[in-house]
């Protein structure tokens, strides 16, 4: 996924700015060699004392290729430490970039990107010249030199057309991701906030007001508007978290919303018609627009309804009045018939759903959705996984199939029979088991990885000791929770793999879709208008109950409301940001 800022002020060389924000487009089709070609974006996304991150969109503008290598030279002595979507080495100044397994078909006009961390000695000047497999990409069409330096990136419209309905395989590819300003401003004042507060968040819808804003607060158009204004000439996608359901998340309190459990029809015509009228305004249709619909709650039906320990008189409720199925179908068939409208519908993560009850009935209950007030399994682009999560996108130390003294992972403790013990492979799988029951084969998974990284002092280098299954599961592991069940504002979690568009096979993207540093429930009841009630798991002298195995919380103290900022987390998970910050 692309990390953007809105442009800044333009500067030489090639019409671009070397500041954090800055954007570099380059062209080219050498002389003689009409069938060969590319575009270069080089954008420096963030910038910082001797550090920075750059995002490059690689463009064919000639004949397909298999695979592609970029090349290009640095004139200041910066150095690329860390890379993502490519392989990356550097000798001297010259810096090379070979595509992967996943990503180096390219079509005529087809995209790709990849980004990097780099240093630099105080002078971070963009790259002059740019070479895709030899070509080199030093200006537009030498038929049409340009007098001047271009204000804003030229742009070459694609020879290929997206598939029928106007969408495109994967929307995160050769886009840009929008950077929620509301968000972005209260990271950048906390310290060190800077590091990160150009990265991408999702704009979340979870009370009515919020569609239209107000009372300081931007609604749903303020911020199309802002994303038109970030979008450039190049492709731009919004993330927008659609979230208010009747009777939402009926196993929690923290996150209860506004609406009763019966108010379907106000869902429908007061919350879901505004968003998909705004939405269907054609000044919005040159955006891609993912929305993430209502987490935390097709998966209630199957796990926290009678019948189950872990049930819930709520619960029980939703799955009989049948209002969280005809609120996720009226959502998706309202939405999914816009044409730049990309729906992923919510697939908890491995620590809920990747028990053999729980995994395929989830994936049935997805269906019956997705097939409910008139929609169909088109208008689903693909799924997401540990939304507001902490689940470990990919646990090194240990794998499901491994075994200590004759007993299975499997049996310890951790893991608990789980099939999965990572938020990767469980991605993978479930879009495999979805395909299976009638799904479209290209479906793509998102990743929240915005608080999974587990870094920090605490996290282990190898796998943990083969005195006994525990031993060796609890010492290797990268998440640090208590128990997988534990769900609020959890201590010691860190920042995760930064977006980034298709990491691995089957995954459109890693998406920050929890704005980082937005609490996940209150410590203590706090009096409010917005539904949110106090929930025991946010309280840190919290016992547990059954669906935390009556373990502690492992939730830090003195936080506010869901949804509002808490400093304290924000700063934890930068200290344990991995990759490291």
């Amino acid at each position: 996924m692309s990390r953007i800022i809105p442009r800044t002020a333009l500067l030489a060389a090639l019409g671009l700015v070397t500041a954090a924000g800055a954007t570099a487009t380059v062209f080219g089709t050498p002389a003689g060699a009409a069938t060969a070609g590319c575009k270069v974006e080089y954008r420096i996304t963030n910038q910082w004392n001797t550090g920075f991150g750059a995002d490059v969109v690689v463009t064919n503008t000639g004949d397909p290729v298999a695979a592609w290598t970029l090349e290009w030279t640095y004139a200041n002595g910066q150095q690329v430490t860390q890379g993502w979507n490519a392989a990356i080495t550097q000798s001297g100044a010259a810096v090379t970039a070979k595509s992967l397994s996943y990503n180096g078909s390219l079509a005529t006009g087809g995209s790709t990107s990849f980004g990097f961390n780099g240093s630099h000695t105080g002078t971070n000047a963009v790259p002059a010249t740019f070479k895709l497999n030899g070509v080199t990409c030093n200006g537009a069409d030498p038929t049409q030199p340009p007098t001047t330096p271009p204000t804003t990136p030229p742009t070459t419209p694609p020879t290929t057309p997206p598939p029928s309905g106007g969408k495109v395989d994967n929307p995160y590819a050769g886009a840009r991701v929008y950077v929620n300003p509301e968000w972005s401003a209260k990271a950048a004042a906390e310290p060190g906030g800077t590091r990160v507060s150009n990265q991408p968040t999702a704009v979340w819808l979870d009370r009515i007001a919020l569609v239209t804003g107000g009372s300081g607060k931007m609604g749903l158009r303020d911020h199309l508007d802002a994303a038109l204004a970030q979008k450039g000439s190049g492709e731009l996608v919004v993330q927008l978290v659609v979230y208010d359901l009747p009777g939402r998340d009926c196993s929690a309190l923290a996150s209860n919303g506004e609406l009763g459990p019966t108010e379907i029809d106000k869902y429908k015509t007061q919350f879901i018609d505004p968003i998909a009228a705004i939405l269907a305004d054609p000044k919005y249709a040159g955006l891609r627009i993912v929305t993430a619909v209502e987490i935390d709650s097709l998966p209630n039906l199957v796990t926290n309804v009678s019948g189950r320990p872990t049930a819930t008189p709520a619960c029980d409720v939703m799955k009989a009045n049948g209002n969280y199925i005809k609120g996720v179908g009226y959502a998706l068939n309202k939405l999914g018939s816009i044409a730049n409208v990309y729906n992923y519908v919510d697939a908890g993560h491995h620590g809920w759903l990747g028990w053999d009850d729980n995994f395929g009935a989830s994936a049935e209950m997805f269906k019956q959705a997705a097939t409910a007030e008139g929609s169909t399994l088109s208008k689903v682009h693909g799924f997401i996984v540990n939304t507001a999560n902490f689940s470990a996108l990919k646990e090194d130390n240990f794998k499901i199939d491994d075994s200590v003294g004759g007993t299975s992972v499997r049996q310890s403790k951790w893991v608990d029979w789980n099939r999965y013990t990572d938020e990767l492979s469980y991605a993978q799988a479930m879009r495999a088991k979805v395909v299976s029951l009638g799904f479209d084969p290209g479906v793509g998974m998102l990743i929240d990885t915005s608080r999974n990284g587990w870094g920090g002092t605490a996290r282990p280098t190898g796998p943990g000791a083969t005195t006994s299954v525990d031993s060796y599961v609890n010492g290797g592991r990268y998440d640090r929770r208590i128990h997988l069940g534990n769900w609020c504002n959890q201590a010691g979690a860190g920042l995760g793999e930064r977006p980034q568009a298709a990491p691995a096979p089957g995954i459109d993207a890693y998406v920050w879709m929890k704005p980082p540093g937005e609490s996940d429930g209150a410590s203590k009841e706090i009096p409010n208008n917005e539904g949110k009630g106090f929930d025991r798991m946010c309280d840190p002298t919290y016992t547990g109950n059954v669906r935390n195995g009556n373990s502690m919380s492992g939730a830090l103290p003195d936080a506010p409301l869901a949804g509002q900022w808490f400093p304290a987390q924000f700063q934890e998970l930068m200290k344990n940001a991995y990759p490291a910050l």
